[in-house]
């Protein structure tokens, strides 16, 4: 499903250069649940940039889904955004005044479905995370471990063949944390792609393999 091959990202910073990532070669197959680790600086978050197609390699081939990625215009990278990847944020980033369906909705405003298609979406991803009964609720009015399963429902509405979370249980206790990582590893169950960059061992050694970088290289990659 997503090919890197010799994927490197460079910043320039005033009269110097920052390389981020640096001959990157990574496979992951489809229905895989891979966790991306390493220290702050390793690069995990530049290369969850990348596969999430929000940030364009200096250097290499992206191929998602077959297609070459990585030499798209920001135009044609939304659309794959829009329609092959579901992203999960550690803060959420919900809207306060919306209730959890139209929350979830949102993304397919752009897919030009009408209304109540987009609540009939909405419906089936919060039930597949277990909120049917706070589908009418606002953000504060649900704890954090249900905020972050909708934001979970707002990343499967358009049935994406790819889950990007980026530290989703970082603001969550250690118990809500563990349910959400048994919703992750249900929805693997059901077959969804899911890659998660996370500096916790735990959430970690709840994926079934574990991709480690440093300095912008990859140093480790093991099945769990």
């Amino acid at each position: 499903m997503i090919e890197l091959d010799s994927i490197g990202k460079t910043y320039k910073l005033g009269e110097s250069e920052f390389a981020a990532l640096e001959a990157v070669n990574l496979t992951i197959r489809r229905n895989e649940f891979v966790a991306l680790t390493g220290p702050s600086g390793s690069g995990k978050s530049t290369l969850m940039n990348v596969l999430g197609c929000l940030d364009i390699p200096t250097s290499g081939t992206y191929m998602l889904d077959g297609a070459a990625v990585s030499g798209l215009d920001e135009e044609a990278l939304a659309r794959v955004r829009n329609r092959k990847i579901g992203f999960i944020f550690q803060n959420f980033y919900l809207m306060p005044r919306m209730t959890a369906t139209d929350n979830v909705a949102q993304p397919l405003i752009y897919r030009g479905l009408s209304p109540s298609q987009r609540r009939d979406y909405a419906a089936e991803a919060l039930a597949r995370v277990g909120l049917s009964d706070r589908s009418h609720h606002k953000p504060n009015e649900l704890s954090g471990g249900q905020r972050q399963r909708v934001a979970i429902a707002r990343a499967l509405v358009g049935r994406p063949e790819l889950l990007l979370a980026d530290e989703p249980t970082g603001n969550l206790d250690s118990r809500t944390a563990k349910e959400i990582m048994g919703l992750f590893a249900a929805l693997h169950a059901e077959g969804q792609t899911l890659i998660i960059v996370t500096h916790d061992p735990g959430v970690a050694a709840c994926c079934r393999r574990v991709v480690r970088l440093h300095d912008g290289r990859i140093a480790e990659d093991r099945y769990v």
